[in-house]
């Protein structure tokens, strides 16, 4: 695979994860940095499989969501359970390993929007 095909979709994935970020109001410099880390180490990743670069989306917002676990707090919260319970929860990434991912509802089991897309 090209390395401008591993470039654009590295950069595909940074811009997306942006976007939800910024939809959610966490896209502060230091949540900034830590979607500069999570490409970095996918960038690496993605080099050594270049056959995996149709899953960079995903591994790259599973890395942040890790992250920002770990550092600030669960993200992106399920707005629509939040809105019903007093125990929010995250969305997850599904497919864990695949293309086109989504955030999930793991309580309803519901695809809330494309990565990239949070409302």
């Amino acid at each position: 695979m090209a390395s401008t095909e591993i470039e654009t979709a590295l950069h595909s994935a940074r811009a997306l994860i942006l976007a939800d970020l910024t939809a959610r109001d966490v896209a502060d410099a230091a949540v900034v940095s830590l979607v500069e880390d999570a490409v970095t180490h996918r960038r690496w990743w993605v080099e050594q499989w270049p056959e995996g670069t149709e899953y960079v989306l995903g591994l790259v917002a599973q890395d942040v969501q890790d992250a920002l676990l770990e550092q600030y707090g669960r993200w992106p919260l399920c707005a629509a359970c939040a809105a019903e319970e007093d125990d929010p929860h995250a969305l997850s990434v599904e497919p864990e390993l695949g293309p086109d991912p989504h955030w999930v509802c793991g309580k309803r089991g519901v695809v809330v929007a494309p990565v990239g897309e949070l409302a």
